[in-house]
């Protein structure tokens, strides 16, 4: 089969590689038809090379029909169309029990210290092989994967497996009450949905903050009230507070992370890293705080006192400082962690319809050949050509 696979910092190939094949009687093999690029995918492409090998198959957004099953699986069949969710999770453990998918503990990469496997993400993360790829194993075929039904397009329903539940999530967490105001920092894929999704639970404000154009005028058609960072940057909580009666908003969502603007410090420590041997890396990277910490101390600053911030964005440092005596003093309440995919699927599968309250059907900006997926990645990382989300075809 065909498949994207990483062969260096900046450098994904599609190489013609071994199909999967069943290997556990709860497997499942699906043909994949739709699979996205995510932010996170950017993280490999750019930070955590140290943790990936050449070859490995990445993307943990995919969706298909099933093409064959293990003969203890009953939940589905061959020619079913399924969503899989980037947590590799079991759904019968203590952790699948609490909701909390993404800490499966049947899944949990244990020598690494780190939650459940996730499908396409390094040797952190259980170093399973990722769906951006004509075929993808799927391990606990009756209970992972998310089967939808035939007839709309793809983009309907692939944002399951990832997008829909991270931002959902977000805002969750955010805890944002009837009527209140929300800043979203970050309007890529994950910040423009939760924002969406914000609007759709009844938040009565929410503020989108970027310095793309194109991501601040699409979350603008969409009903957010949005500020350019290019123009606010050293006055951002001013011009917050000026729309919150001075005090700021209710909540802050960070779906930017590690990958903020206006870290240089940290932007010079993810290069050096870049550039050390991976053995090296590895432990720079988990005894050294080097995160680009921009957007997460923005948050402190806006939001109001004893309010909520939500964390989306992926973050990779081990010891990052962090403002402890401002955040005790506003009282500031802290979520955050990967999106527990399955948790909240029967909130969103009803609001996957003809009526289309969410934007789904057209969210994606680029839809693409699988074969074209290095140029898509370095456009992505460029935010250029208007590229916001991108689905790969195999």
């Amino acid at each position: 089969m065909r498949a994207l696979t990483y062969q260096g910092k900046r450098n994904v190939q599609v190489e013609t590689v071994p199909d999967p094949r069943i290997q556990d009687p709860t497997d499942i093999i699906v043909k994949i038809t739709s699979t996205g690029i995510c932010g996170s995918d950017l993280h490999l492409y750019e930070v955590l090379g140290p943790y990936l090998d050449p070859g490995d198959i990445l993307g943990h957004e995919p969706m298909g029909v099933v093409e064959e099953v293990g003969r203890e699986v009953t939940a589905v069949a061959p020619g079913d169309r399924v969503v899989v969710p980037f947590n590799v999770s079991c759904g019968h453990c203590y952790m699948c029990g609490q909701g909390l998918h993404s800490q499966c503990e049947t899944t949990q990469v244990r020598e690494r210290g780190t939650g459940a496997s996730l499908f396409g993400y390094t040797k952190l993360y259980g170093q399973v092989p990722g769906g951006q790829a004509e075929y993808l194993r799927v391990p606990f075929g009756n209970d992972l994967p998310i089967k939808v039904p035939h007839g709309p397009s793809d983009d309907r329903f692939v944002y399951l497996s990832d997008v829909l539940p991270t931002a959902w999530q977000a805002v969750e967490y955010a805890a944002v009450p009837p009527g209140g105001s929300v800043t979203v920092l970050g309007l890529g894929p994950i910040g423009a949905m939760a924002a969406r999704i914000a609007l759709h639970r009844g938040a009565g404000l929410v503020i989108g903050v970027d310095l793309v154009p194109e991501r601040l005028d699409r979350a603008r058609r969409h009903g957010a009230t949005c500020l350019d960072l290019r123009r606010h940057d050293k006055n951002l909580g001013d011009a917050v507070r000026d729309l919150t009666e001075g005090r700021g908003t209710d909540a802050v969502i960070d779906a930017v992370g590690m990958e903020a603007h206006g870290s240089p410090v940290a932007k010079a420590a993810h290069t050096v890293v870049g550039l050390l041997p991976d053995a090296i890396a590895q432990r720079m990277m988990e005894t050294a705080g080097i995160d680009r910490l921009a957007a997460l101390h923005t948050a402190i600053g806006l939001v109001r006192r004893g309010g909520t911030i939500s964390v989306s964005g992926v973050y990779g440092g081990a010891a990052d400082p962090m403002p402890l005596l401002t955040m005790f003093d506003k009282q500031i309440q802290l979520r955050m962690g990967q999106a527990n995919v399955k948790r909240w699927v029967d909130d969103l599968l009803p609001l996957l319809t003809d009526d289309d309250p969410l934007g789904v059907d057209s969210f994606a900006t680029h839809h693409l050949p699988l074969e074209d997926g290095p140029r898509a990645y370095e456009t992505f990382r460029n935010k250029a050509d208007g590229m916001i989300k991108t689905l790969l075809i195999p």
